[in-house]
């Protein structure tokens, strides 16, 4: 009897493995398709949450919504894919009625962040503005062709927005916002992102030619409940006011970075993690000589860390990494460039204190080249890093800031979803010297008419190809780009940098490219017997 019990226990616990590794692999859709392993299939189901678009009168926002043809065998015949407005909470770093800005109390005095959930959703909930409308912005009709949505000035809401079906793999909305007057002028570029409960935001600035917001935005019918953490140079910095915050359903929720500490500080590690439900976070930062565009999360913190889609006429670049865990992170730096890796002049090695931001200079690193850096374990070091650039292009009052972090690489497919006739760059990186990677990308029809082409490049190991990608014949409007790695190809990183000049300012954005996770491995289950034997 107690031999049956033990087998019965051993079965359960391999279902249970089986199981898990089901649950695992299809919201990350990490998994291999190793022999035997499973079968690739298409997610059913996508979320994505875009920010408020600007705070600014002049903003001009366009919304581009694609979703790829041809996505996985076994793929849904049909789907639908919209986005819906959101509620806003009203700005906490807003002044209130008494004055007061940025101290995180509720209108009633208590504090809001202290720990006291019950009181923290009730204020907030009594801040919540309804949206104008309702109205779906840029639903998709079907696969293959982008639709794309004009918004003017401030008014634009947060969207929280699913596809499914046949539009859910890789289904991809960009916001692009042309601001061309005041502290936030500029272009700024947001591939909206998938609702998670943990995201890394190195190069965030509270200092005061800085005004840095994150957005949190909750795409569920429950409340989460979200803390801020700030690391800089010495460690963890106190922002009490960072605790417990409250973003009721379907609800934006803006916070001014600057609010949560006392002493402005450059070179920041934002640290968003939900301690209750889910939410989209993105922080757009408005500096007053550079102008403005969108930090975007960097890639969960990995002892390699690669930043792709550095500009050839970059005239400023600037690390900010940080180490998250327990362990110090020692990291080898080299610059993938058109002729092969590199190493940096004056910086060999990186050194990064466990919880502490480190960051470096790189002034003009590309010298004319277009160059991706790549950062390796030194010593056999193990320690996770997060990491993101800040890139400057022009010089004087003439100046464009735009920011790119660390991305994960593409395993089957990328896509870049507002590409104009002109101003597109490409930017292929295959980071192991000796495996060359081969990539197909296709143009896909215009939202206003043309006919997709497709160019396949072969990118040598420990190179970065930056290309001008391919148009679609006769384009009216504007176009997405998809990235396809092909069989046999060493490992591929990717980004696109849309640059539209404004008056003299060299106006630009840089979105990194990561796998679209529109699939995934469905491990192959089958019956054994042998587990209830004794």
């Amino acid at each position: 009897m107690k031999r049956t019990m033990m087998s019965l226990t051993g079965a359960a616990v391999a279902l249970a493995a089986v199981t898990g590794v089901a649950a695992l692999a299809a919201p990350g859709g990490e998994a291999q398709d190793a022999a035997g392993a499973g079968t690739r299939m298409p997610v059913q189901r996508s979320a994505l949450l875009c920010p408020a678009p600007t705070s600014s009168e002049v903003g001009e926002t366009t919304y581009t919504a694609f979703a790829p043809k041809g996505a996985v065998a076994g793929a849904a015949k049909k789907g639908t894919a919209q986005l819906l407005p959101a509620s806003t909470l009203k700005d906490t770093g807003d002044t209130d009625d008494k004055g007061d800005k940025g101290n995180g109390k509720g209108k009633d005095g208590k504090d809001k962040k202290s720990g006291n959930a019950e009181a923290a959703a009730d204020d907030a909930a009594s801040q919540v503005v309804p949206p104008r409308d309702n109205k779906p912005v840029v639903p998709l009709q079907g696969a293959g062709k982008p639709v794309t949505a004009t918004a003017g000035g401030s008014g634009a809401p947060a969207l929280v927005g699913t596809a499914d079906g046949a539009l859910a793999p890789g289904w991809t909305v960009q916001q692009t916002t042309s601001v061309a007057a005041g502290t936030g002028r500029g272009l700024l570029g947001l591939t909206c992102a998938a609702p998670d409960t943990t995201f890394w935001f190195p190069g965030v600035s509270t200092d005061r030619d800085r005004q840095d917001y994150v957005h949190l935005t909750n795409p569920d019918s429950t409340q989460a409940v979200v803390d801020l953490e700030l690391h800089g140079k010495d460690g963890p910095l106190e922002a009490p006011a960072g605790e417990n915050i409250a973003v009721p359903p379907h609800t934006t929720v803006p916070v001014l970075l600057s609010t949560l500490i006392g002493t402005p500080t450059t070179n920041v590690a934002l640290h968003v993690s939900a301690r209750e439900g889910r939410v989209g976070a993105s922080v757009q930062a408005a500096d007053a000589k550079l102008g403005s565009d969108w930090l975007p999360a960097s890639a969960d913190p990995s002892p390699s860390v690669l930043l792709p889609g550095i500009p050839a006429d970059a005239t400023s670049v600037r690390l900010v990494a940080v180490a998250p865990g327990e362990s110090d992170a020692d990291l080898n730096v080299r610059l993938a460039t058109p002729t092969g890796l590199i190493t940096p002049a004056g910086l060999e090695t990186l050194h990064v204190k466990s919880g502490m931001t480190t960051a470096v200079d790189l002034k003009d690193i590309t010298k004319g080249e277009a160059g991706s850096l790549v950062l390796t374990p030194a010593d056999g070091s193990k320690a996770p890093v997060a990491a993101a650039l800040r890139v400057t292009r022009g010089k004087g009052d003439k100046q464009e800031m735009a920011f790119i972090p660390a991305s994960r690489p593409v395993e089957t497919r990328a896509t870049a979803a507002d590409n104009r006739a002109k101003g597109s760059t490409l930017s292929l990186v295959a980071p192991e010297k000796g495996k060359d990677a081969k990539v197909k990308v296709t143009a896909s029809a215009g939202s206003g008419g043309g006919t997709p082409v497709t160019k396949t490049y072969t990118v040598k190991g420990g190179t970065t190809m930056a290309v001008e990608p391919p148009r679609p014949e006769g384009l009216k409007g504007s176009y997405a780009l998809t990235v396809e790695p092909q069989q046999g190809s060493g490992p591929v990183y990717a980004a696109r940098m849309l640059a539209l000049p404004q008056g003299g300012i060299p106006a630009f954005t840089v979105q990194p490219l990561p796998d679209d996770r529109g699939s995934v491995v469905v491990p192959t289950a089958g019956q054994d017997l042998s587990l209830l034997t004794g």
